[in-house]
């Protein structure tokens, strides 16, 4: 699809003539985090150097999915969220390469030469310092270089990006971090805050019976996140911005076995979300999910998880422009 001149394209579309002779950016990209951005700026500052138009190469599904169904990766940024954070860097296209156990047997040679040159007709293109592909593996940042050089097209390997600690950034750390709920060490890493995008849908409005009301979602069920409270800011389809307190859970107070929800009760607002498709962005986590002895009890917590999250919030730097990028 085109987005104001954005391409993202997916299966088997063709690359339009404007965006050939590109520097193509190769990777995952699961996170669009630090890391990767290292990368994603340096193709940027080569595409803008050179004259080309920047182009970003990414694989779906995952290829651990395809290799080990058996074990769910968590995605950190599901596709359509992947696809406008590159968007917002300054990209022209998104190329999304449909990775099969069939796509996982093409040679080194083979990807280089249907794929990057063929397809793509790269001009330049631009990796992590540990990129590999091909059947096997068996291409690595060595044989790209040395094979470019016969194809025509140029290479930049960027190194690995470390955080201020001087630890490297990588999606599996991230995801560490939010299974334990620290969405804020998260956040330092992402570059912007983990954000959930789905429709509200109808709960059973206990809490709307406990002067709670909340915005329902049903997140994945392989969803990355800790259950447990959260302070959180909602944004709707229309751009509008609110404070809240979120709980993602299985509710043990009031149910043996409850399905998964993420539920968002939005301050000093009384409108109706119902069906809407809205973000929600965790800026800091307040305490682990727990069963009380009764809704009073549960009641008292909630006031006071309230509370907590307003005072985090109000302390909490604005939304920027990564943190924006994941809702149209």
């Amino acid at each position: 699809m085109s987005q104001g001149g954005f391409e993202w394209l997916t299966g088997s579309r063709t690359l339009p003539e404007r965006l050939r002779d590109g520097v193509v950016a190769i990777g995952n990209f699961d996170g669009v985090h630090r890391g990767h951005q290292a990368v994603l700026d340096r193709a940027l500052e080569e595409a803008r150097a050179r004259g080309m138009p920047a182009l970003v190469l990414t694989f779906e599904p995952h290829p651990r999915s395809v290799f080990r169904p058996d074990i769910p990766l968590p995605r950190i940024t599901p596709a359509p969220v992947k696809a406008r954070l590159i968007r917002l860097l300054g990209f022209d296209a998104i190329v999304e390469q449909e990775f099969s156990r069939a796509f996982a047997q093409m040679s080194a040679d083979e990807f280089i030469d249907d794929v990057l040159v063929r397809r793509l007709g790269v001009g330049h293109v631009v990796t992590g310092f540990d990129f590999h592909f091909g059947r096997n593996r068996q291409g690595d940042p060595a044989f790209l270089v040395a094979a470019a050089k016969s194809r025509g097209f140029g290479v930049t390997q960027v190194e690995a990006f470390s955080d201020e600690g001087g630890d490297i950034v990588s999606s599996s750390r991230i995801r560490t971090l939010l299974e334990a709920g620290d969405v804020s060490q998260a956040a330092g890493l992402l570059g912007y805050r983990f954000t959930v995008e789905s429709e509200i849908v109808h709960g059973k409005k206990l809490g709307r019976t406990l002067g709670f009301p909340t915005a329902n979602m049903v997140l994945p069920d392989d969803a990355v996140l800790r259950h447990g409270i959260y302070a959180v800011r909602l944004r709707r389809a229309n751009g509008d911005l609110h404070d809240g307190v979120a709980s993602f859970g299985r509710r043990p107070t009031v149910e043996s076995d409850g399905q998964p929800l993420l539920e968002t009760y939005v301050f000093d607002f009384a409108g109706d979300l119902y069906r809407e498709v809205c973000d929600v962005s965790f800026f800091g986590f307040l305490r682990g999910e727990e069963k009380f002895d009764g809704l009073d009890a549960l009641l008292d917590q909630m006031n006071r998880d309230k509370e907590e999250a307003r005072a985090l919030l109000s302390a909490a730097a604005p939304l920027s422009a990564l943190d924006l990028a994941v809702a149209f």
